[in-house]
């Protein structure tokens, strides 16, 4: 009979909802994130005989995320990554690895009479950014990213020529509607940059080549996005991008005796097409535990 073994762990402290005021002067700043801290070790003895000697608790991870957040400061999300991870795995003895996770949900100031209010925001509602800061023995990832951007052109779309057999019903077309709410993660090259200045750069050409590519499909707009996102950024090794096809089918209005001309549209929700694509270097730095997850399985 086979041995039964304990293989990886890692735990932490999943989604700790931070506030950072910066109230210096009379014109304060907010940063609003979800964190989400996990340790990696030999953790093998908590499991196995609930010794928990080598454990620092969750709960500390999160007083560690809110006390960094006024100590070290929240300008940028990946440094504030970097700074929490980089104490975990150099301070913390049985922590060989860390990886922090980050959302970023954006404000921006009211307007006030003509002016902009000092200190109120209304909250955004485009993409919430994101970002994960790994730290071990052998070096520092950092992926950025976005999610749930909202994007939708009302033509310059086409799907047509696939492949077809006896249960194909869809009708080729060449002027669709093409939507998406994006999922867009960048791995960095290195850690020397400007976080903000980059990540404002990265989606401007997302945005930019999803309006200007005439679409084919789209996976070939995917990987136009993801190609103009390494040319302009050497600093970005590669980026992976998710979109699920938020469908906008053409109403039929015959039946009441109207024209329809890709005018009126029912947009379905599910069930959708999902595309991903990696688009990469080909002389790309090795990803080590880059895009190792925080939760779900482990391999």
């Amino acid at each position: 009979m086979s041995d039964i073994i304990l293989g990886k762990t890692q735990y932490g402290k999943a989604e700790n909802r931070v506030v950072r005021i910066y109230r210096d002067t009379p014109r304060h700043e907010i940063r609003d994130i979800n964190v989400s801290t996990c340790l990696r070790g030999d953790f093998s003895a908590a499991h196995l005989a609930g010794d928990q000697s080598d454990v620092l608790p969750t709960d500390t991870q999160k007083q560690t995320v809110y006390a960094y957040a006024k100590e070290k400061g929240l300008t940028s999300i990946e440094d504030y990554g970097l700074t929490l991870a980089r104490h975990f795995v150099h301070d913390v003895g049985p922590v060989q690895g860390a990886r922090i996770d980050i959302d970023e949900y954006a404000w921006e100031r009211a307007v006030v009479e003509g002016q902009e209010h000092p200190h109120t925001w209304i909250r955004k509602g485009q993409e919430v950014r994101t970002a994960a800061a790994t730290v071990d023995g052998e070096g520092e990832w950092v992926v950025g990213g976005l999610k749930d951007l909202v994007i939708l052109k009302s033509t310059g779309s086409e799907f047509a020529g696939f492949l077809t057999d006896e249960y194909t019903t869809l009708e080729p077309t060449h002027d669709r509607v093409l939507a998406t709410s994006l999922v867009a993660q960048w791995r960095f090259a290195g850690t020397d940059l400007d976080w903000d200045e980059v990540y404002a750069g990265v989606k401007s050409r997302l945005v930019q080549r999803f309006a200007q590519v005439h679409s084919l499909a789209l996976q070939q707009t995917l990987y136009e996005m993801g190609k103009a996102v390494l040319v302009s950024f050497p600093i970005i090794a590669e980026i992976r991008l998710s979109a699920p096809n938020k469908h906008h089918f053409r109403y039929d209005l015959s039946r009441f005796g109207l024209e329809n001309n890709n005018e009126v549209f029912h947009a379905d929700d599910r069930p959708y097409g999902l595309l991903q694509a990696v688009v990469t270097r080909d002389d790309a730095p090795p990803a080590g535990p880059a895009w190792d997850l925080h939760r779900g399985w482990i391999g």
